[in-house]
């Protein structure tokens, strides 16, 4: 069996997840498919993990992948959580699972609706939705209040939790527009203000064709073990939030082969995927809360010291800003009320690092411009630093 040291772990991170300059991409597209999935819950998350990966970081070259090329895509997909992901890569990861995230969503909905007692039902949530999406195809795009201003059935009120300590008066609107976003009848448009707000307009979209759910699986794993391999099943079961059985079936799908790790683990990689990655030259990257190569792993052991995770995560296990160098999270950042990229090393990375830490500031700062960004998750070192 091969062995896949955590050194090289590194090596190939820094090179497939297109952070090492050398292969920083001139496409956001390319950065995406790099690392399968953008995390999307926060709407700045975003733009700061494409721009760090862009040979020129451009937050117009962002904004026209999303909003004028539509080449990439928001979708509630993995873990039920909001990623970006190209066009390409969307149909596989729609079949694998937004489709069942979109059916939880509607299940739920429904049964708030039953909950309620105003004999709200499915046929009146049909009726509801073609409405919406009639709505917005006369508007061409509109925010969720515009919506409701057009829908009358949108201003209705229902009580969720009934009986309960959680018991609680909602508008069904947002409600009525997730379930519709999840199912890609409708899709996020620009946001009201600047990049980094998450107050989206909405605009009808089409949904993506069916797919084997399978065969979308072992799309999916097949691409991840070769931007994230060597990991675990595990893992693998972890970042897609699939069931043990899908998981192995996926991987066996994808002929994946089984390597150690330094952990004593066994290890998975793409076919053929086990020579030495060549080591990239010294790197240091500004990623924000919740990045990709923060977040690929269920286990982080070979590139997060465990003393680190304290001042790193918040309450809930979210990831904040991080520094890295050659590979390994070594500290933590963030920006401060007048626009100044701070720091602290929470490893001792010696002068190199330092220096090249100093210019990847100077780089984020450059392109962020007059924007200010507070992560929607935010962790204690990030908060101390901006004190």
């Amino acid at each position: 069996m091969h062995r896949i040291d955590d050194a090289q772990r590194r090596a190939r991170l820094g090179r497939r997840h297109l952070l090492a300059p050398s292969v920083r991409a001139a496409s956001v597209v390319t950065v995406a498919d790099a690392v399968v999935a953008l995390h999307a819950t926060d709407a700045a998350t975003v733009y700061l993990s494409a721009c760090a990966r862009l040979a020129d970081p451009s937050v117009a070259a962002v904004e026209r992948a999303l909003y004028e090329d539509v080449s990439l895509v928001r979708l509630l997909s993995m873990r039920n959580t909001l990623f970006t992901v190209s066009t390409e890569v969307a149909p596989a990861v729609d079949a694998s699972n937004a489709r069942s995230v979109a059916a939880d969503e509607r299940r739920r909905l429904l049964k708030h609706l039953r909950e309620d007692g105003q004999g709200l039902d499915d046929r009146w949530l049909g009726d509801t939705e073609r409405d919406t999406v009639a709505a917005l195809a006369s508007l061409g795009r509109a925010t969720g209040s515009e919506l409701s201003a057009a829908v009358p059935a949108l201003r209705t009120k229902i009580t969720v939790f009934p009986g309960t300590r959680q018991e609680t008066v909602q508008g069904v609107a947002s409600r009525v527009i997730r379930v519709l976003a999840a199912d890609g009848r409708i899709r996020r448009d620009r946001p009201r203000g600047s990049w980094t707000s998450s107050q989206f307009r909405w605009t009808a979209s089409e949904p993506w064709p069916a797919t084997d759910p399978d065969r979308a699986r072992a799309d999916v794993a097949g691409r991840w073990l070769r931007s994230y391999g060597p990991a675990t099943e595990a893992d693998l079961k972890w970042w897609t939030g699939w069931g043990t059985r899908q998981t192995r079936a996926a991987l066996a799908a994808t002929g994946a082969e089984e390597v150690l790790l330094d952990s004593g683990a066994s290890g998975w990689v793409a076919p053929g995927d086990h020579a030495a990655e060549p080591p990239p030259e010294p790197w240091a990257a500004l990623l924000p809360g919740l990045d990709p190569s923060a977040m690929g792993w269920a286990d982080r052991g070979f590139h997060l010291p465990a003393a680190h995770r304290p001042a790193l995560f918040d309450r809930a296990g979210n990831i904040g800003p991080t520094v890295w160098w050659n590979g390994e999270i070594v500290g933590g950042w963030a920006q401060r009320a007048d626009g100044e990229p701070v720091w602290r090393l929470l490893s001792d990375v010696g002068r190199e690092a330092a220096q090249l830490i100093e210019a990847e500031a100077s780089r984020l700062s450059a392109w962020v411009g007059d924007a200010r960004i507070t992560p929607r998750f935010r962790t204690p070192l990030e908060r101390e630093l901006t004190a």
